[in-house]
């Protein structure tokens, strides 16, 4: 089986204790891992890890004795209750074993869970587990968390009620963040609301939301590429003084013109390479950005790569030049340069 969509979420918040098997794939293997934890903790509750009742096994493991995955799912522990077995890092070579596991499976053995990364469309396992009558293949696709995916972690963490303009905060915020950033910003939400009235307001998530400094670091990034001379100033002072490290800042540049360069040298233009950028960059920011990928050019971006590179490198080097003079040195230079380009 393959759900997508509200019946995937369903699936996922409340698993069915007889399907034999899970299948959870996807790119972003943190997020895979996060899924992975929640699905056993549901199927195998809250002190399953405690009282072992999750098992773990090895992709290599099974490669070298295929018996030990039928053995761990028949075992017994010393505590009653529903027990797991988590497979991970599968590969498609795996997909016999487990054919064989899902065939000889009784009722009254650990559920399986098996994680893997990104499957082809043809792959065996996908095949495997989404041809299966009982067995579940749950895709985790690279987009960025939307409506639905924000409120579950909210109503997880236990946030309460949340005002429309915040949710649209909240999802603004998730578009630039991990699943894994998303679960934290949620449950510092509920820890900061403890014992609150009313709903959540733009200002509790201004409250909770990350700290400024990446977001200076863009914020600087993009001044340069648009040749803003006369904001770099306070900026450079802003995050001096805020601890960022030179090094930090030369990174966030060659970011910022690393994705200025791909939007630049995609066939179908700069708008639908920032849409598929990971994470998207949406609204007004991909307005900017292509336009500062049109202005600049591939070739000028290269350019801009290989100073940045280079500043780097002179960081990083035991050169005794004092290392905030050298990357805004750099900077300021490919900020004039901008402005030439205009």
């Amino acid at each position: 089986m393959k759900p997508a969509g509200a019946a995937l979420a369903r699936a996922l918040a409340r698993p069915d204790p007889d399907c034999p098997a899970w299948l959870v794939w996807g790119a972003e293997s943190a997020r895979v891992r996060q899924v992975r934890g929640d699905l056993a903790r549901a199927l195998a509750g809250p002190a399953a890890e405690a009282e072992m009742r999750i098992g773990r096994l090895a992709a290599a493991d099974l490669r070298r004795d295929p018996a030990a995955l039928p053995d761990a799912l028949k075992a017994r522990g010393f505590f009653a209750g529903p027990r797991v077995v988590q497979l991970d890092e599968a590969t498609d070579a795996l997909a016999p074993a487990l054919s064989a596991a899902l065939a000889a499976a009784q009722p009254g053995d650990a559920v399986l869970i098996v994680s893997a990364g990104a499957l082809a469309a043809r792959s065996a396992l996908r095949k495997l587990f989404e041809d299966h009558p009982r067995a579940v293949s749950v895709a985790l696709w690279d987009d960025p968390p939307g409506r639905d995916e924000v409120a579950a972690e909210l109503a997880r963490a236990g946030s309460g009620p949340v005002g429309p303009e915040a949710m649209a905060a909240l999802e603004a915020l998730a578009r630039t963040m991990g699943r894994g950033e998303l679960r934290q910003l949620a449950e510092k939400l509920a820890l900061y609301r403890l014992g609150a009235a009313g709903a959540a307001t733009p200002a509790d998530v201004a409250a909770v939301a990350p700290a400024a400094t990446e977001a200076g670091v863009d914020e600087m990034a993009e001044a340069v590429a648009a040749g803003a001379l006369d904001a770099l100033g306070p900026l450079f002072a802003r995050l001096a003084a805020q601890g960022v490290a030179p090094v930090t800042m030369c990174l966030g540049a060659a970011r910022h013109f690393r994705l200025l360069h791909a939007a630049a040298s995609d066939p179908e233009g700069p708008a639908a390479a920032l849409a598929r950028a990971r994470p998207p960059v949406f609204g007004p920011r991909r307005d900017r950005l292509a336009r500062q990928a049109q202005a600049w050019g591939t070739a000028r971006l290269e350019s801009a790569l290989a100073l940045l590179f280079d500043t780097d490198l002179a960081l990083r080097s035991a050169a005794r030049a004092p290392q905030m003079a050298v990357v805004e040195a750099a900077l300021l230079r490919l900020a004039r340069e901008a402005r030439r380009g205009r």
